[in-house]
């Protein structure tokens, strides 16, 4: 069970205090780690990872919010940080330390004026789950049973702040150049700003279960606006297990291939028929119900697709665009990835990387149908990211930043069937690109 926690660094100076602690921490376990390596010339630095990726995760997971968001993103970007950060910053999609009681009222006080017993029959104060933005408590009125999310006081108020105070862990983490984080940074600020405001959460929420209700197996819980605000949310509790305790229960691959389907269906007609998709597809915010369907509890972050990266974005995975050399650079060009000032030679090397790299991504697209279980799929993805990060070409940010979240939900989308051991039709709800690239071409 995780220690309740009685207050959260609210003030910027308590929080800057806090990532000052940690990095004196971090330079100390590097300090430690070079002088163990006098002695023994061949460590490698595993150990140091896992003492780094500690005590940055303890620090996070106090601090909570947009911190806590950034590392559980980053642990999503499997192929960015060593395993070591991977393996500690996934334990933030599924628990932080939860707030305790006194906190949990006083916030139900800020935004209706009456505390919880005031406004449910009934009302858990301690936390089914906590997450890195909010947790969740379960109520019940008029017989219903019911999910809380009450948002961790201050930290809507603190991402900018707290995202500066990122910026030199993310510097020495991922090696990335400047301007390539602050394209990063700016894109999360601004889904981390959306996610934190729960008043719209709860019309997308809406508005997205509203034109998903059709999709063969997957059900949302109903929202109730007049019992939600700015930082709370209710909604229906709704029953089931977390993607974990669902496997560990080793399901039939039929029932593994129907969740699948459900997850691909539920993305790519977001994709494709809303041009908008839930852009979060970590487990925490899936639940299987006893009846095997996909149960969706979070539409708190939602990229939204223009038409000037949707189009050429996915004509390259949906079309036979590929094979048009000319046609291929001029998407590459619209979307960033080359530019205006390469020399010939540069527009050849990235065009040449680029394209053997969306092969390899846009192969389930490819077929009608997907097996995700084997590895070999996912090995070749990671060593082309592996292979992306050490290569000096890509030091500098390349490519619009829809790509941002655009490949992380796909990635995502990608790590959850592979986990699931997945078989999709892949052919449901296809990109709607090919007019468009005969009025394009003509």
């Amino acid at each position: 069970m995780n220690k309740e926690q009685n207050s959260i660094p609210t003030s910027k100076v308590e929080r800057s205090a806090k990532f000052v602690k940690t990095g004196f921490k971090v330079g100390g376990n590097y300090i430690k780690h070079y002088s163990k390596k006098l002695f023994n010339p061949e460590l490698d630095r595993t150990e140091l990872n896992e003492d780094n990726a500690a005590d940055i995760y303890q620090s996070l997971s106090e601090l909570k919010g947009s911190a806590l968001k950034v590392a559980q993103m980053l642990s999503m970007d499997k192929n960015l940080l060593p395993k070591a950060y991977v393996d500690k910053f996934t334990q933030s999609q599924y628990n932080a330390p939860p707030l305790s009681g006194p906190l949990i009222v006083q916030t139900f006080k800020k935004y209706f004026g009456k505390s919880p017993e005031q406004i449910y029959d009934k009302f858990n104060i301690r936390s089914s789950n906590a997450a890195s933005i909010g947790q969740v408590h379960q109520a019940e009125l008029n017989g219903k049973k019911l999910a809380v999310k009450i948002q961790y006081p201050g930290v809507g108020d603190s991402i900018s702040s707290d995202l500066k105070l990122v910026k030199p862990f993310a510097f020495r983490l991922l090696g990335m150049s400047e301007k390539e984080l602050d394209v990063y940074m700016r894109e999360v600020e601004e889904r981390l700003l959306e996610e934190t405001d729960y008043e719209l959460e709860v019309r997308r929420s809406i508005e997205f279960s509203t034109a998903c209700a059709k999709l063969d197996n997957v059900v949302f819980p109903t929202y109730y606006p007049e019992l939600s605000g700015r930082r709370i949310i209710t909604m229906d509790w709704l029953e089931g297990k977390h993607l974990r305790e669902f496997l560990a229960t080793n399901p039939s691959q039929e029932i593994r291939n129907q969740i699948g389907q459900a997850l691909w269906d539920f993305y790519n007609y977001q994709q494709h028929e809303l041009r908008a998709v839930h852009a979060d597809p970590h487990p925490g915010n899936f639940m299987i119900t006893a009846e095997n369907k996909l149960g969706v509890i979070d539409f708190g972050c939602i990229k939204e697709m223009p038409d000037d990266f949707y189009y050429p974005f996915f004509s390259l995975t949906a079309s036979n665009l590929l094979e048009n050399k000319e046609e291929t650079i001029k998407a590459f060009r619209k979307l960033e990835m080359i530019w205006k000032t390469d020399t010939p030679e540069q527009v050849e090397f990235y065009y040449n990387f680029y394209r053997e790299m969306i092969i390899l991504f846009a192969k389930p697209y490819m077929s009608s149908e997907f097996d995700f279980g084997p590895t070999d799929f996912f090995d070749q993805l990671y060593a082309v990211g592996e292979k992306l990060s050490k290569m000096p070409e890509f030091k500098t940010a390349r490519g619009v930043k829809h790509f941002i979240y655009v490949n992380r939900t796909n990635f995502g989308l990608y790590n959850i069937l592979h986990e699931l051991q997945a078989k999709v039709k892949t052919d449901t709800y296809r990109p709607h690109v090919v007019d468009h690239i005969e009025m394009d071409v003509a």
